[in-house]
Formats: C-alpha cells, sequence, structure tokens
C-alpha cells in the first residue's frame, strides 16, 4: 500500500424484517485513526446491540483492505445470525424517564411474549417435480435474505 493516510473500507446497511418489525443492520470501518469494525443493531431509530472489533494488531498487513472488508462481512452476518436466533428478543430500548406530581400508577399486566414463528413446509423433492416447485416458498424476501446473510441453508438452522 503506498504511503500515506489509509483509507476506510465502505460499509453494510441493511433493513431486515423480523417478526413483525423493520431492524436496521449497520458496520463500518473506523479507519486507520481508530483501527475498528463497529456493527449496530437499530430498531426504531434506537440501537438494541453493538459489537466492536479492533483490528490495531493488523495495521501494517499489506492486503489492510481486504482483511478489513472479512472481518466487517463476517461480524455483520454474525449480528445478523443473532438477531433470527432470537439472542435480541428481551432487548427493548430505554424508555424515556417519566414525569409524574401523583402516587404512582398500577402496574400493568405484561404483555404476552410473541408467539413463535411459523414451520415452513419442506420443499417436494426435485426428482418428483417437473416445473421447480422445490423453489416456490412462501418466505418474504426479507426473509429469504436474512437466511442468506445469516448463512442459513434453506431457512432452517444450523
Amino acid at each position: 500500500m503506498p504511503p500515506g493516510p489509509k483509507k476506510m473500507v465502505v460499509g453494510f446497511n441493511h433493513n431486515i424484517k423480523y417478526r413483525g418489525k423493520t431492524y436496521h443492520a449497520q458496520t463500518e470501518d473506523s479507519g486507520a485513526e481508530r483501527p475498528q469494525v463497529a456493527t449496530h443493531l437499530f430498531l426504531g431509530g434506537n440501537i438494541i446491540a453493538s459489537k466492536r472489533t479492533s483490528y490495531a494488531d493488523i495495521c501494517e498487513a499489506e492486503n489492510l483492505s481486504d482483511v478489513v472488508r472479512a472481518l466487517m462481512e463476517e461480524q455483520h452476518k454474525e449480528v445478523l445470525r443473532n438477531l433470527v436466533h432470537g439472542v435480541y428478543d428481551r432487548t427493548t430500548p430505554p424508555a424515556a424517564p417519566a414525569r409524574s406530581f401523583g402516587p404512582p400508577p398500577a402496574a400493568a399486566p405484561r404483555p404476552a411474549p410473541p408467539p413463535p414463528p411459523t414451520p415452513r413446509e419442506a420443499p417436494v423433492a426435485p426428482e418428483n417435480t417437473l416445473f421447480g416447485e422445490d423453489l416456490i416458498s412462501e418466505r418474504s424476501l426479507d426473509e429469504v435474505i436474512l437466511a442468506y446473510l445469516a448463512g442459513d441453508q434453506g431457512g432452517r438452522k444450523q
């Protein structure tokens, strides 16, 4: 790499629907001045999860941009896999403190947890089909993309 400042690697942004909510995953490189990769998962404009990985120990690598790009891809996929495997299901954004001048209100009952995802029908075996029925799915495009990015094959958990 020629002498001078090293450029940041361009990051990733994805909007993903999961259990009826739209999440936004963002991964970025902070550059040579602050050699780290940061991934944030947003829900409703609030960060619900973050992961940071330093690469200060490899800043002099000849193929640094390729190494950082691979690190970014894997970290981005890891956060997406965690999302679809329910790691962040109990994470909620912090609520603004309520200002009250009277007695505290009665505690509201806790809402029921969301229902588990409905199982998908197994595709027809390719040898028993004529027109590619095994490629048709009831999953949304977001679910197909999320499964691909999360490394799931056919939407099944590994």
